[in-house]
């Protein structure tokens, strides 16, 4: 069974992408071994999904690539 990590010593930081007016924005941990924490800016005590390293870079890769679609 998988632990939920203690996230209350991490320092966020929010995404390049995020505007000055409080729009749709994530933040994310960086410097703990092993997970990448991301959060939504807008409810800082709400949950955090936790990935893996490899699964991050991943995911970031396939957005500079624009393999998502806009809707």
């Amino acid at each position: 069974m998988r632990s939920t990590p203690d996230l209350s010593t991490a320092h966020w930081r929010k995404s390049s992408y995020s505007n000055t007016n409080g729009g749709d924005c994530i933040e994310v941990a960086d410097g703990l071994p092993g997970i990448v924490p991301v959060r939504d800016s807008k409810n800082p005590h709400g949950p955090a999904l936790v990935f893996s390293p490899a699964s991050w870079t991943s995911f970031i890769d396939a957005v500079k690539e624009e393999a998502f679609p806009f809707a």
